[in-house]
């Protein structure tokens, strides 16, 4: 929502000098004929501009100032023949360069060194992983003050709770009385973590904009966390549901098999789903707004009218958008519940 008010008050006054410029053009055509034609602007590089958003940087870029980029340098770290610091625009200078996919590459062997750069996703995290820190120590500090018991939660901690005890009651229904509360902690960082990150991705402006859950690397780490948890805290019944399962012996040969593709799939599902799902939203926003400058040079009447119908959309797509980081963190959560709840059957 956020995002598309801002593009609502940056694109009007570009709409309404297109309008302007279109008018005069009309009514001054035939003082003009003698003049040469203005030569015409250079196509938008959608392409360009989505990857640039959805993709991993250097640098964070901000904003434009006085047609100049506004941008917050960071730390490329190469470990190639000794420890080598410095930021992408002096990259040359230490003998890299940047290959197509916009990664750091030897000028020299055209070979990718061992990348530890601090990058605009590995900044965000920081950012994100420090901001939740924050938020669940202010929370817990008014527990630790007052009698919950007697006295409601107010501000952070009253919109903190309800979030806590859902992925709590969660918790409680998918894996059971006996064990929930040991995982319990696990589940909901998780279900917070990915809500503040989910969140964080769409606003447009500075420590937000970054497509952390859009990500693959991060999502298949996430599922990884789930995947050791359920696999190293499972009990005996749940390992001998895999390898010896009471089937008719026909399918005892099979069955083995089917169960440790399955164990191996829980994982990916998850990586696949949230890192879709955050992709397609970022994406579609994007291009709803690129339609804007698209259609700028098909004429006032036509850009106008496109300008408002992609401003509207807009607006759909942040409240979907919102909606969907809600519902990704909390479908995250509960699979991993569930699958967590499995490996701790302890059998009829």
């Amino acid at each position: 929502m956020i995002l598309s008010l801002l593009i609502s008050l940056l694109l009007l006054p570009a709409a309404g000098a297109t309008v302007f410029s279109g008018a005069s053009a009309f009514f001054f055509a035939e003082e003009n004929a003698a003049a040469p034609a203005a030569p015409e602007e250079a196509d938008i590089d959608i392409g360009e501009i989505i990857f640039e958003h959805i993709g991993d940087e250097y640098e964070w870029h901000i904003t434009e100032w006085k047609g100049k980029p506004v941008a917050i340098p960071l730390p490329c770290i190469v470990l190639e023949n000794g420890i080598h610091v410095f930021t992408v625009h002096h990259a040359a200078e230490n003998g890299y360069t940047l290959n197509e996919d916009g990664k750091l590459v030897n000028a020299v062997t055209g070979k990718r060194p061992i990348d530890l750069s601090i990058t605009k996703n590995v900044l965000a995290l920081m950012l994100s992983s420090l901001l939740l820190l924050v938020v669940v120590l202010v929370t817990a500090r008014w527990y630790r003050r007052h009698d919950s018991l007697e006295e409601a939660p107010t501000g952070l901690a009253a919109c903190m709770e309800p979030l806590v005890m859902m992925v709590h009651q969660m918790a409680r229904e998918n894996i059971g009385e006996k064990d929930y509360r040991k995982y319990s902690p696990y589940l909901c960082m998780a279900f917070l973590w990915i809500l503040f990150n989910n969140f964080l991705g769409i606003l447009p402006f500075f420590p937000g904009g970054a497509n952390l859950t859009g990500n693959i690397a991060i999502t298949l780490v996430l599922a990884l966390c789930t995947f050791f948890t359920v696999n190293l805290t499972g009990t005996k019944h749940y390992y001998k549901e895999i390898f010896a399962p009471d089937v008719p012996g026909f399918l005892k040969p099979i069955m083995p098999v089917i169960e440790v593709f399955s164990a191996f799939m829980k994982p990916l599902s998850l990586t696949i789903r949230l890192f879709a799902n955050m992709l397609a939203g970022h994406i579609m926003i994007l291009c709803m707004v690129c339609m804007i400058f698209i259609m700028a040079k098909y004429g006032p009447l036509l850009s106008g009218s496109l300008t408002v119908v992609s401003v509207l959309f807009g607006v759909f797509l942040d409240a979907l958008e919102c909606l969907v980081a809600f519902i990704q963190a909390y479908v995250f959560t509960m699979l991993s519940s569930i699958y967590i709840g499995l490996a701790r059957s302890h059998g009829e």
